[in-house]
């Protein structure tokens, strides 16, 4: 996780008169793009409206040969509009007055890393399952996406090859599988022939040997449902993000206590104006 001022790791204290509200935001913020699989596989992009559009081409300009001289007939793009309005994470949290001040390692610190990792998780969740209510809607939702079906048991890399040529097809470029720990597993144990013990996929020895397939590094999550796999084109994945992210401190709501409350909330929302790019294979089983 990137270094913070040290100021950070006492936000509660009495000494933290001279934080920002960029500060208490970034203490919210650097911790969720690290920990996040939304961040970490598709593009950010911060906005200070409370809506974002995005313009979508849905047919190009004609263009064509003509005679030297002749007359070139005009046409125009189409366009169509993606309308996103970022939903707001928020977490609360209540301690006491003595813990936050008189603890080592500062509970404050804590306090803040908790409510950006639950964040990051609710993040995740919404991105991979269909949620309802507040939440944005991710992958699971997403009309158009590529569809591709794998066997009961994964034994070569055809689905992923598919996958590939699918979002190609459909003007994306896959950067990322992103796909539960089991299925992980399954598939990491795949051989390049039988009775061999060489692992079938990449290992990127650059990056602690991580895995990859095609080339492609494998991204897991808990919030991907079980037999499925997602191929992710990052420049055609926004991740939304507001630029009012707060971490609030309030040592008044709960005086007759002794208590301080801590709320951290941001505003994020899903975009994916190609849907095509984008790839679900789903085993047979599933």
């Amino acid at each position: 996780m990137p270094k913070h001022k040290e100021s950070n790791m006492t936000l509660l204290s009495a000494d933290a008169s001279g934080l920002t509200p960029a500060d208490y935001g970034d203490i919210v913020t650097k911790p969720v793009e690290a920990l996040s699989v939304a961040y970490l596989t598709g593009t950010k992009v911060m906005t200070n409206a409370r809506s974002y559009r995005i313009p979508i081409l849905v047919s190009d300009v004609t263009v064509g040969a003509v005679s030297e001289g002749a007359e070139i007939t005009p046409s125009d793009a189409d366009f169509d509009e993606l309308e996103l309005i970022p939903a707001k994470f928020a977490g609360l949290t209540i301690a006491s007055r003595e813990l936050v001040d008189d603890s080592n390692p500062s509970a404050a610190d804590q306090l803040g890393k908790s409510i950006a990792r639950q964040i990051a998780n609710s993040v995740d969740n919404a991105l991979f399952n269909t949620l309802g209510g507040a939440n944005p809607a991710g992958f699971s939702a997403l009309a158009g996406i590529s569809t591709v079906t794998a066997p009961v048991a994964y034994s070569n890399l055809d689905p992923f090859e598919e996958a590939v040529s699918k979002s190609e097809a459909s003007g994306g470029l896959i950067t990322a599988w992103v796909t539960g720990a089991a299925t992980a597993l399954e598939i990491a144990k795949l051989k390049d022939q039988t009775d061999s013990n060489r692992a079938l996929l990449n290992q990127d020895l650059t990056a602690d040997g991580r895995r990859t397939i095609l080339g492609r590094p494998i991204v897991v999550s808990p919030y991907v449902p079980a037999d499925t796999v997602y191929g992710v084109s990052k420049d055609d994945f926004l991740v939304v993000t507001r630029e009012d992210t707060r971490l609030d401190v309030d040592r008044s709501a709960y005086f007759s206590s002794d208590r301080i409350g801590v709320r951290g909330t941001m505003r994020v929302a899903f975009a994916m104006p190609v849907a095509g790019a984008h790839v679900r294979i789903t085993n047979a089983s599933a």
